[in-house]
């Protein structure tokens, strides 16, 4: 089964225009993200999807590709969509364009349930909370799932509620049945090309959460499990501690 990487990038950007075209260790950050989808061994192809031609010419310039889109998008995963459309592989995957240490085996993971079981038409990664702290912040989001490890729902609030140990949060919020969301997609190519012509919706409006429109819609997600963390970069400072990180490695 083909499998294909996407990862959507875009040129402007309010906290940091130009990301991912940053320098990284004599490297454009979305260098580093195309060569960390390509290690892993599920994928077949890597693909850069953008509305810029500075960012093209930047991924031809490395020997990969880039695929030009509209500029009119509302979502990356419009994007997705957009460049999915042109290529026949039967799994998609969304790579995040400010992920520079994305690693293989968390592409693996997320691929790998789709492969196994055909009736999965999307899937994405949790991974523990390190923190009480984490679990409050809204810009963390939240999920849970059911047994079957489908999502149950995403949030940006603190879920679920502890009721019998609330006034115990501090000492045991590892104990919370939840896990913080990592914004890694698959998706197989007729459920990708169908989920923009889907009807958004209230929840998805009011958490300013996409994946919540699948599973209003009555689509499932299958959640697998990383141990690992990313390192996204959405500021100049996050790109200097990557880059301390990098260094020190």
């Amino acid at each position: 089964m083909r499998v294909t990487a996407i990862i959507p990038a875009r040129y402007a950007s309010t906290r940091f225009p130009g990301k991912p075209l940053a320098d990284l260790c004599g490297k454009p950050m979305i260098q580093w993200v195309c060569e960390g989808a390509a290690r892993c061994s599920l994928v077949d192809k890597v693909l850069v999807a953008t509305d810029d031609a500075r960012i093209a010419e930047a991924v031809a310039a490395f020997g990969g590709t880039a695929v030009m889109t509209r500029a009119d998008h509302p979502t990356g995963t419009d994007r997705l969509a957009e460049v999915a459309a042109g290529f026949d592989s039967e799994l998609f995957v969304n790579v995040q364009g400010d992920e520079p240490l994305i690693d293989p085996a968390m592409i693996e993971a997320a691929v790998r349930p789709l492969l196994d079981n055909p009736a999965i038409p999307m899937g994405t990664l949790k991974t523990p909370l390190t923190s009480l702290e984490e679990f409050h912040n809204p810009n963390v989001v939240k999920v849970v799932t059911d047994r079957q490890g489908f999502a149950l729902y995403f949030s940006r609030a603190p879920i679920p509620y502890p009721r019998d140990f609330s006034h115990q949060l501090a000492e045991r919020w590892r104990e919370l049945a939840t896990a913080k969301h990592v914004g890694l997609y698959v998706y197989r190519r007729d459920f990708l090309l169908a989920f923009p012509k889907l009807t958004p919706t209230p929840l998805e409006e009011q958490e300013k959460l996409e994946q919540l429109r699948a599973l209003e819609h009555g689509h499932r997600i299958f959640v697998a499990e990383t141990a690992m963390g990313v390192q996204g970069v959405d500021t100049p400072e996050d790109l200097e501690r990557v880059r301390r990180l990098l260094l020190t490695d």
